[in-house]
């Protein structure tokens, strides 16, 4: 019997039959990524596109506007844990994983544009942009220090703390220190509300201005102490809060 009898036929081939559904959509949306670029893409197609990755045998359409749903926006379900990812159904851990991957790929490239040999104050759209897909979703405050050089150049970024929903503590002598060990000139202080409002604190002032304090004599410059929200950030320096 000659192989590909169903063809000679005149009738589809077993594997063309049992093609899914889904397949010329996904299709068609990675062929709309190549030619035009992500922004030609809606939320849930771009998430459909990353989740195929670790789900290449599903339609994953109706996943990813499950997530959209769940968490609110694209970032939200990229800033979302593991174990919250998970619970949605089709999801499980090695897909959640996948996409925590993705976002800390995301978040490496952002972070080296920040880093190139540029004066960091030079390229500070950059940095919010950093620092809000680092820290924006996170559902615990998070301190991140940014210590710079003489020239303003990014030595280290380093989260010194993390610590509740609402509450971190932070060691103004810890962070002094530190700059003191990687010889840093220049301090950006970075603090993330999980509330999504960046509206300084008092206690948010009072610390900033501690950590001033104890700089000053030791030649370190604070640059800046910057809130970030889901939907934005507060700079207290151009608030005039420090």
């Amino acid at each position: 019997m000659a192989e590909g009898g169903d063809e000679q036929n005149g009738s589809p081939g077993l594997a063309e039959a049992a093609s899914p559904h889904y397949i010329g959509h996904r299709e068609r949306a990675r062929q709309r990524f190549v030619s035009l670029g992500p922004e030609a893409l809606a939320d849930y197609e771009l998430l459909e596109l990353i989740l195929q990755l670790a789900l290449p045998r599903r339609d994953t359409k109706p996943l990813a506007k499950d997530l959209l749903a769940r968490f609110g926006s694209f970032s939200g379900v990229f800033g979302a844990s593991v174990t919250d990812l998970a619970t949605v159904k089709g999801m499980g851990e090695t897909t959640a994983i996948a996409l925590k991957v993705v976002q800390a790929a995301g978040q490496r490239f952002a972070r080296e544009r920040v880093g190139r040999d540029a004066p960091l104050l030079s390229s500070w759209s950059q940095v919010i942009d950093y620092c809000h897909a680092a820290m924006a979703h996170n559902e615990v405050e998070e301190m991140r220090i940014l210590y710079l050089d003489k020239k303003n150049r990014l030595i280290a970024d380093e989260v010194a703390q993390r610590g509740t929903i609402d509450h971190t503590p932070v060691y103004p002598r810890e962070v002094l220190k530190r700059a003191l060990q990687l010889s840093a000139t220049a301090l950006i202080l970075v603090h993330n509300h999980p509330s999504g409002d960046p509206t300084p604190s008092s206690a948010d002032v009072h610390m900033t201005r501690q950590i001033e304090e104890i700089s000053k004599p030791l030649g370190i410059t604070v640059h800046d102490h910057l809130i970030i929200g889901r939907s934005g950030h507060a700079s207290l320096k151009a608030l005039k809060l420090i």
